[in-house]
């Protein structure tokens, strides 16, 4: 089974809703999700010439995706595949002159796909590890890794959370293995044990965090990221990121669209426009200054 962010361990695939601040003072999974549009994209000729020569024929870029992993692919209210991966990659195809085409796939099924030619690549969450690099190479983009929560003007150490009430999603790698072996070290230390609360969705999670009934919360980095951009002012970060890796577009091995993505996300980064739409996103602090095939080392 394919899972979407491993950092060096096993992750279990969890589908993390989209947030957003409500009048109520609580984060829902309504209006408000997307932000302006403020990059745009020309093509770049002397990139776009490199473009395999059956995708260009085709003038698009067929990209395998698992929704809801808000914010970096989820469904708007209108039905539209909207998000931080979304907006990247339609930058990039804007760089090589084709049009995304983004096709939802069972998220297991994606690198699979690619594989079989179904799809040119693959952009969902993936993390690039060495385990994978024998099936696909990837383009990175990103590094992700774990980031608490806690309500703004509050001391939570990660580090040393022994006793705290600590809200994850359920499924997921936090949820499963993060949280727990936490707990675990607590015991073992003689101290009380972490009390996990599970939550069906990130954006309960972040309400529960917001209302007092938990003392913090621990996610995905862009998803945290993007629980403290819509809180206005409530949450803020609780430590250091920590267990970081690549996300990557998985590619076919050896496939030359690899380097042409490398080149338009490059591009990218050095005009700027990159960490715009990061910005954008409120997931900015993950971003990269190199593009990279399989750079990853675990």
């Amino acid at each position: 089974m394919w899972v979407r962010r491993q950092s060096r361990r096993v992750r279990l695939f969890g589908a993390l809703a989209a947030v957003t601040l409500a009048v109520s003072a609580c984060v829902h999974n309504s209006e408000g999700l997307v932000p302006p549009d403020t990059v745009h994209v020309t093509r770049v000729d002397e990139i776009a010439a490199q473009v395999p020569p059956t995708v260009a024929a085709s003038g698009r870029l067929r990209v395998g995706v698992n929704v809801p992993y808000a914010p970096n692919e989820f469904k708007d209210e209108n039905g539209n595949i909207v998000g931080f991966d979304v907006d990247l990659m339609e930058a990039v195809t804007s760089v090589l002159g084709l049009r995304a085409e983004f096709v939802q796939a069972d998220f297991d099924k994606i690198i699979p796909a690619v594989q079989a030619g179904t799809f040119d690549l693959g952009m969902s969450s993936f993390t690039d590890t060495v385990e994978r690099q024998k099936s696909v190479d990837f383009v990175d983009y990103y590094m992700a890794g774990v980031q608490w929560a806690q309500q703004t003007g509050e001391a939570v150490d990660p580090g040393d959370a022994c006793g705290l009430r600590v809200g994850v999603q359920t499924t997921t790698y936090e949820d499963i293995d993060e949280v727990p072996a936490k707990s675990d070290a607590c015991v073992a230390a003689g101290k009380p044990a972490i009390e996990k609360i599970k939550y069906d969705s990130q954006d309960d999670v972040s309400n529960a965090l917001i209302l007092g009934r938990i003392d913090a919360m621990s996610a995905d980095s862009p998803v945290t990221a993007y629980a403290i951009k819509r809180s206005d002012g409530r949450l803020e970060e609780a430590g250091e990121q920590f267990d970081s890796a690549p996300y990557g577009w998985a590619v076919t091995k050896g496939s030359p669209l690899a380097p042409v993505l490398q080149q338009a996300l490059q591009h990218l980064i050095d005009t700027g426009d990159y960490q715009q739409i990061a910005d954008n996103w409120g997931v900015g602090s993950g971003t990269v200054t190199t593009a990279q095939i399989n750079g990853a080392t675990s």
